[in-house]
């Protein structure tokens, strides 16, 4: 009879859940949405640089610099013939560098003392890919002044090639991704719900009956974990097909993380649940805890990116160690046992929230 009543909660819950359409777009629909969009803006490939080389000494001395730097097939330079046209190519956003060889090089060359000047000029809005193509043609310039003067360094660096694990931004996202639809699901969802049928007497017929506590939470934790199951595969479908992102380690340990991180928001959400008065004062709790916690949470930034006064703060947040747990497991392949401290610090907030929503918590 217990077990039959818990069958028919569970299915009920579910059938909630997706009859829900608000529900099931901002905790499905929404997020799938944002890893899409973001992983299509932010994941944009290799960086590509072009620009013009200008050469306006026309000497020996500059056509050797001029062929050097042509010949970088990284820097993607064409000859120009007129600066004035090459620049205002820069101004439009055609190109990213002009590099130019003003006259009077090879005199300032030959005449020693102070090095001969290559200008340099670049898009200051696009720094990123600006400053990568300054340093190539620092490099170049800086080889051929060496040769010339036959400079012998004194110290050399050893170059050695190491195997990357090609990681992508999309590849740092999905976890998070993962990690914000577990919180928003169980915490938004647990708080709205509950305080909704507490307010509808719907907890209080259900302690009227023989219905034990423990059925009701279990049936609740239960269709939650199922739901929480079907949107992860579906998160992790959606990103194999559209970004061929993979899960390296277990998708058992993958599937731990979510039943955690289910349990642990859960348990926030009914503490939510108790202090709010009304349906309508638990929807603004939970959003105030749980839209700080997307930023601060290791979603769409590394944590190491935010200043050092937040750190201490962000540390201790569940949601910043769930994704960490995730991302570490699906990109690296790291076991439980590379993990203990992320585990060991969501299960101590299992027990404390669960303490506290135990305490909290009200039939009616």
């Amino acid at each position: 009879m217990k077990r039959n009543a818990y069958v028919q909660l569970t299915k009920a819950q579910l059938t909630l859940f997706l009859r829900n359409r608000q529900m099931l777009f901002f905790t499905m629909f929404f997020p799938i949405l944002m890893m899409i969009g973001l992983g299509t803006m932010l994941d944009g490939g290799d960086v590509s640089l072009s620009g013009y080389v200008v050469d306006e000494d026309a000497s020996e001395a500059s056509a050797v610099v001029a062929d050097a730097l042509l010949g970088v097939e990284a820097l993607g330079l064409s000859a120009g013939e007129d600066p004035e046209a090459a620049l205002e190519a820069l101004r439009q956003g055609d190109t990213q560098l002009v590099v130019v060889l003003p006259a009077g090089f090879a005199a300032a060359m030959a005449a020693g003392g102070e090095a001969a000047a290559v200008d340099v000029f670049y898009e200051e809005q696009n720094m990123t890919v600006a400053q990568l193509g300054v340093q190539y043609v620092s490099g170049v310039v800086d080889g051929i002044s060496k040769e010339i003067t036959g400079y012998e360094p004194a110290v050399a660096v050893a170059s050695q090639p190491v195997r990357s694990l090609g990681l992508r931004y999309i590849d740092f996202l999905v976890p998070g991704i993962l990690a914000m639809m577990i919180m928003s699901t169980n915490l938004n969802g647990v708080a709205g719900q509950i305080s909704s049928w507490r307010e509808r007497g719907v907890l209080r017929r259900m302690q009227s009956t023989t219905l034990k506590a423990r059925t009701f939470i279990a049936a609740q934790i239960t269709a939650r974990l199922i739901l929480n199951g079907l949107q992860a595969v579906i998160v992790l479908l959606i990103a194999a097909l559209v970004f061929g992102t993979k899960v390296s380690g277990s998708w058992a340990l993958v599937l731990f993380y979510i039943v955690l991180g289910t349990l642990v928001f859960m348990s926030i959400g009914f503490i939510i649940a108790g202090v709010a008065k009304t349906p309508e004062s638990a929807g603004p709790i939970a959003g105030l805890i749980s839209f700080p916690l997307m930023f601060l949470g290791n979603v769409f930034f590394p944590v190491r990116n935010m200043p050092d006064f937040l750190q201490p703060i962000v540390h201790a947040l569940p949601i910043v160690h769930l994704s960490d747990a995730l991302r570490s497991v699906m990109n690296v392949g790291a076991g439980l046992g590379a993990l203990w401290s992320e585990t060991l610090i969501l299960g101590g907030w299992l027990v404390l929230a669960f303490a506290v929503a135990s305490w909290t918590f009200k039939w009616e």
